[in-house]
């Protein structure tokens, strides 16, 4: 049997599930019954699902109320009203409310994204291709021309993998 979810904002178990969905994003709360009702779950005009979650975020950066984006003038408050920021350098502004949220949501607050196969199969040529091209270079300044001529040898294999035509 699978675990129960816990409150958000305390260790109880969660049975108050809240989903919001503001601009295709998902947003969702778990809480148990004492603190849905003290959060004013219960009360529809009362409630805001940015508010719960600037509330839930356990800030170790407070963001002082007067704080402002210097690019679009977007301040806490507007986030509580909009759920969303005014830009990106909202982000910067209000890192130590935005964090903790998106730590408390997801793996972590970086998006790592997803990078296709062959880009990363690429890349590492790429790269080993430049470190061969580096230590050819060195071997011939040092007249070591056993090692010059096994680096020119890799380099060669690297470039066919990249489907170049090798060098000679």
């Amino acid at each position: 049997m699978a675990n129960p979810l816990k409150c958000d904002l305390c260790p109880k178990p969660a049975t108050v599930h809240l989903t919001q969905i503001v601009n295709n994003k998902v947003h969702k709360v778990d809480l148990c019954e004492e603190c849905a009702q003290a959060k004013g779950v219960t009360d529809p005009s009362g409630f805001s699902l940015a508010d719960l979650l600037l509330k839930a975020s356990l800030n170790p950066e407070p963001v002082a109320a007067g704080v402002r984006c210097e690019q679009c003038g977007f301040t806490q408050a507007d986030f509580k009203k909009h759920g969303r920021f005014g830009c990106p350098h909202c982000y910067e502004t209000f890192r130590g409310v935005v964090e903790p949220m998106l730590e408390g949501m997801h793996k972590g607050s970086e998006h790592k994204g997803k990078v296709p196969r062959r880009a990363i199969e690429r890349r590492s040529l790429y790269e080993r291709l430049t470190k061969l091209e580096l230590d050819l270079t060195e071997a011939i300044k040092t007249e070591r021309y056993e090692d010059a001529a096994r680096c020119r040898d890799e380099i060669n294999q690297v470039k066919q993998a990249f489907g170049q035509t090798p060098a000679r």
